[in-house]
């Protein structure tokens, strides 16, 4: 590993610290080093605060030594004015020499404006340190710029035998997870700006899709009620969280929610995704039920998928969706008698998981 990879890694360290805060903007990550010695770090911690080049410059207490210092990046610095000043233009102001930069900014406002007015004002810039796994790190914000659509990751837990609950009209669910695994399905809707389920699972589940086992903010909660005949009483309709109801209706609405209608005469999921593109919604998280999970992954609309599989035997039920063989198995995580089998689609299969 050389030098420039070393400093790189810990931007890399440092920028997943934003990862409840910083989005809708990227997790960016910076650290300025001055004869071989670090003097200033920094991440970008919320969106329309500082980005992570002036934290690590502002961090920096012998200020004198920019002028012969090296800052490091994950991605490229900003050039243009959003909530915050250009980034490229502070680095040039405090004659900062060398900038090493991870990855090109997908954004297309950015997208290699601010490395070419770096080079145009004599700065010396190299790109594409460790470039893979500082583009796996921002693989959301990638996804949602170039693809249109959030970064979907889908969720459920089955039994050993294969089935995610048993086939029933009321009454309970079967409950599969372990209090361990249920804090990281929470630790999941915290990284999450919204969270899908479909109308048997609202109906019969009752969930809250609230982040009650983990820090950080509930999710938008989106249900699809395509006749509107979901029940006022149900958890998801008590005004707590904000939620979105999709249906083919126009007349009945449920107290405290946001009503959108979709064509069901045509496929509902682009126009899902159509909506919370135009929402800016960049990460969403399906939990169920079973048909609805199985029409994203025949769809090819899914980016990482978490399977709780337990040691629990149903012997019947609703059996677990198929993934085929499109996925890229990733890793494994023991609980007790319990796994968590983690997958990614293969564009992203570096880095561990976020």
């Amino acid at each position: 590993m050389d030098e420039d990879e070393k400093y790189m890694r810990r931007c890399i360290q440092l920028a997943r610290n934003g990862v409840m805060g910083a989005a809708p903007n990227p997790m960016v990550g910076a650290v300025i080093v001055c004869d071989g010695k670090i003097i200033g770090e920094g991440y970008h911690r919320r969106c329309g605060q500082a980005h992570a080049e002036v934290n690590a410059v502002r961090s920096v207490t012998q200020t004198e030594l920019l002028k012969r210092s090296t800052i490091y990046v994950s991605l490229e610095p900003c050039s243009h004015y959003g909530k915050t000043p250009p980034c490229a233009d502070m680095l040039i102001e405090k004659g900062i020499p060398r900038v090493v930069v991870g990855c090109v900014d997908p954004f297309s406002q950015v997208s290699g404006r601010g490395i070419r007015k770096l080079r145009d004002a004599g700065v010396e810039v190299r790109v594409g340190v460790l470039e893979r796994e500082c583009r796996n790190l921002i693989r959301r914000f990638i996804t949602f710029h170039s693809e249109r659509r959030p970064y979907i990751v889908l969720k459920w837990a089955q039994s050993a035998d294969g089935f995610i609950d048993l086939e029933r009209t009321e009454g309970s669910p079967v409950v599969l997870s372990s209090p361990e695994t249920q804090m990281l399905v929470h630790r999941q809707r915290a990284c999450c700006k919204a969270i899908l389920v479909g109308r048997r699972t609202a109906l019969l589940d009752n969930p809250s899709l609230t982040v009650r086992h983990w820090h950080g903010e509930n999710p938008l909660r989106l249900v699809i009620d395509r006749e509107g005949s979901l029940p006022d009483d149900l958890r998801l309709f008590d005004g707590s969280t904000p939620t979105v109801v999709f249906t083919g209706q126009t007349t009945r609405l449920h107290p405290g929610t946001e009503s959108v209608t979709l064509d069901f005469s045509r496929d509902i999921l682009p126009q899902m995704m159509d909506f919370l593109y135009q929402r800016n919604i960049q990460s969403l998280l399906v939990e169920g039920g079973r048909e609805l999970l199985q029409s994203f992954i025949d769809a090819g609309l899914w980016d990482e998928v978490f399977i709780e599989r337990t040691s629990h035997i149903l012997g019947q039920g609703v059996p677990a969706p198929d993934m085929g063989t499109s996925a890229c198995f990733r890793g494994i995580t023991r609980f007790q008698s319990d796994y968590l089998h983690y997958f990614r689609r293969a564009e992203w299969s570096v880095d561990e998981m976020c």
